[in-house]
């Protein structure tokens, strides 16, 4: 019972893929943070398209 564990607690498999999950959980964090409403991005990236419309005859 005790080697078995021991075995468990040395095992580094799925170890990657744990920080994989906790890296794009955190991207996914900052991307909704940047591009939420009223964010400065957002508004700039949105300022932008209402500007090539404008100059493309509006939508």
């Amino acid at each position: 019972m005790k080697a078995a564990i021991l075995n468990f607690l040395r095992d580094e498999e799925g170890a990657t893929a744990i920080e994989y999950g906790i890296i794009a959980g955190m991207m996914a964090v900052l991307l909704t943070t940047v591009f939420a409403d009223g964010g400065t991005l957002g508004l700039a990236i949105k300022g932008v398209f209402t500007r090539i419309s404008t100059a493309l005859g509006g939508a």
